[in-house]
């Protein structure tokens, strides 16, 4: 059974109130809440944030191959996961760099020591010696064994620390952190306070205790020297990690150990009794407690940090050690005024050339420049409504994309028009010539926005490889318009005009932009 056209058209408009309601902001029309996670999600570009570039810095001996980036990119996303960013973008670039957008953050520098820090965790045997924090020890793990599973390097190069003055000792003292296994009730028991304790500072402010990691821009010192001291268990072999307190209320790391990790972890605590131990993140001592008994239940705590480093500690073990060092070789922070100030340009832009290309329509084409604009207004609910659902991440460029996409709709109702006149021209019926038009330039508005789409296709991707955000969002915005507009220039379009005619008001041609019907030759016999 054949559909009518006036059955297509019931459907078209329940497509278009649905759209309209998804379009319509927060949650109005809303009472059973089916929109809450349906929000308009904006770029970097739009609602302000951070973007970082970083490079990877390998130490002698590794390689930087697509494997390893994609591993640390991986990484990367887990603590991104963890600082809570709504709908981020981290993307690999070239061979060797990581491009993070962090749409929303205010935070660059908390970003940076998150994102940068290796984070490679180790307890080292200490052959009895005692560790002050912020040594630079050499260790038999090597800087990538902790995601590559590589063999252990007989020496790593350290990481940097900073230092006050010129002697490279540390300036200020804040307890050290300790390591002690849990009570018998599950609460974490206080460990042996260690014969030192100091760490080191940031920067040239004295007083100001520093995180485990120097940050950005801080002098390193010398490489380690002196003995490689064997690693124990490394942050591969964390079961779990997360912030908790010990029986002083005092917010600590706790972790567990999985696997092998417990029982090697008992058999060495067992057997060193009384004796310390370091714990070691990139190579930098954070702690030196002393082992007051053996720790077989493969859980502890690591003390003596603030509650800042706690979270940040935490979220970098859950996640994983980075499988190379990496530099922050570009930062960018856009403020949530710029953000607003595009928007409303947008909105204006988008307006006044919808306007205009609607008069034009209107005045030109008459009852099918009319019928267009309105399609034109539902294309422009749909695609709203799908970069609401899917969700795509609006950015300056993706609006450009949809901007552009409005206008290739409308060439493609320019195009059918046209090819109606011609057919109105030989003398078809309003009817015929309705149908004559459709058919004969689908074709042309077929192999023209396929071809676009194509298009927007390889610039996605070229956009993904070289890690060009606003390129995958015009690509993205673009393709999706273009696909849109074939359905509302052919088939809402379409109805639109059959349904009208059925009315029996439309059948004059001025309607249709003819004063009359031309009177054409009668062909002759044989054509």
């Amino acid at each position: 059974m054949r559909i009518k056209p006036w059955q297509t058209l019931i459907a078209i408009l329940l497509l278009t109130l649905a759209a309209v309601w998804v379009d319509l902001p927060g949650q109005t029309l809303d009472p059973f809440g089916w929109k809450s996670g349906i929000t308009v999600q904006q770029g970097l570009d739009l609602q302000g944030g951070i973007q970082i570039v970083l490079e990877a810095r390998p130490p002698a001996g590794v390689e930087v191959t697509q494997d390893v980036l994609q591993g640390t990119r991986d990484t990367i996303e887990r603590r991104v996961n963890g600082l809570g960013v709504s709908e981020p973008v981290i993307q690999t670039r070239g061979s060797n760099q990581i491009l993070v957008e962090l749409p929303g953050y205010r935070d660059p520098e908390q970003a940076v020591r998150v994102l940068q820090r290796t984070a490679l965790l180790e307890i080292i045997d200490t052959n009895g010696q005692f560790l002050a924090p912020g040594t630079i020890v050499n260790t038999t793990a090597g800087p990538a064994s902790d995601i590559l599973g590589t063999e252990p390097a007989p020496t790593a190069e350290p990481a940097a620390t900073p230092t006050s003055g010129e002697t490279g000792t540390p300036s200020a003292t804040t307890p050290a952190a300790t390591v002690t296994p849990p009570s018998a009730d599950g609460t974490p028991t206080p460990g042996a306070t260690p014969e030192s304790e100091s760490t080191p500072v940031t920067g040239e402010s004295a007083g100001t205790t520093a995180s485990p990691t120097p940050e950005a821009g801080a002098t390193p010192t010398p490489e380690a020297q002196g003995p490689v001291y064997e690693t124990i268990i490394t942050g591969a072999d964390l079961q779990d990690a997360y912030p908790t307190t010990d029986q002083f209320g005092t917010l600590v790391v706790g972790f567990e150990l999985k696997g092998e990790a417990t029982r090697k972890f008992c058999d060495y605590t067992s057997s060193h009794v009384g004796f310390p131990m370091s714990i070691v993140v990139d190579k930098q001592v954070i702690s030196s407690p002393r082992i007051e008994s053996a720790i077989c239940e493969g859980r502890g705590i690591i003390t003596g940090l603030n509650a800042q480093e706690v979270n940040e500690l935490v979220l970098q073990l859950k996640s994983g050690a980075l499988a190379v060092p990496l530099e922050v070789v570009q930062s960018r922070t856009v403020g949530p005024t710029l953000g607003q100030d595009s928007i409303d340009k947008s909105i204006v832009a988008g307006l006044v050339g919808l306007g205009l290309v609607a008069l034009f329509m209107i005045l030109y084409y008459r009852l099918p420049g009319i019928i267009s604009v309105i399609a034109l207004l539902m294309y422009t609910s749909f695609v709203f409504a799908l970069f609401k659902l899917i969700p795509v991440v609006l950015t300056l460029p993706g609006i450009a994309g949809f901007i552009l996409s409005i206008g290739m709709a409308v060439d493609a109702n320019v195009l059918i028009f046209a090819r109606l006149r011609e057919e109105l021209r030989r003398g078809r019926t309003i009817a015929r010539a309705i149908e004559e038009g459709f058919d004969h330039a689908w074709p042309s508005i077929r192999d023209s926005n396929i071809s676009t789409m194509i298009t927007c296709a390889i610039l996605f991707w070229f956009g993904r490889y070289v890690g060009a955000t606003i390129i995958q969002g015009f690509a993205l915005t673009l393709f999706i318009g273009v696909a849109v507009s074939m359905f509302t220039a052919i088939v809402v379009s379409r109805n639109l005009l059959r349904v009208l005619l059925t009315s029996g008001l439309f059948h004059n041609l001025w309607w249709f932009g003819l004063e009359r019907r031309p009177v054409e030759p009668a062909p002759a016999p044989g054509d």
